[in-house]
């Protein structure tokens, strides 16, 4: 299953950064574009361990519905969550912080695997791992500017 790591280090105390990447709401409105809407279950505010969120998606031209559940959740240093209904075959995404020399590391492991055998790999291959790893980076260029600001 492939795996996409993207650490960002944030000028910004720990729960600053925490909480701002588990705010559905910031994390809805940090979108270049309305690609992510949260339309069923936990649709705004911080989300906490065994919350579900149904998202309706528009990634690389697909339309899909994700059910998303916080699988894990230990503040301020880690929540997962995970997918449990939709178009993955595999999705799980860990949201890792650490305090050094008063920052944050925010680290997010992003695990992934569609499905369709071969011809998943090849599509998560040469399209969707680019993919998703522009958007965690933007995300977090996004969720840094916000938690250095104040």
């Amino acid at each position: 299953m492939p795996c996409i790591e993207v650490q960002t280090e944030i000028d910004a105390d720990i729960e600053k950064c925490f909480n701002l990447a588990r705010d559905l709401t910031f994390y809805q409105n940090s979108l270049k574009k309305p690609t992510e809407i949260a339309i069923a279950g936990k649709v705004s505010g911080l989300v906490q361990k065994n919350d579900f969120t149904l998202w309706e998606t528009r990634h690389l031209y697909f339309h899909q519905h994700l059910t998303l559940k916080v699988t894990e959740f230990e503040a301020p240093v880690l929540f997962v969550d995970e997918m449990v209904k939709g178009g993955f075959k595999q999705y799980k995404h860990k949201h890792i912080f650490k305090e050094e020399c008063n920052k944050t590391i925010m680290i997010d492991e992003f695990y992934f695997e569609s499905p369709y055998g071969i011809l998943g790999k090849l599509y998560d291959s040469f399209f969707l791992k680019k993919h998703i790893t522009n958007l965690l980076v933007y995300r977090n260029k996004v969720l840094k500017e916000k938690a250095e600001s104040y």
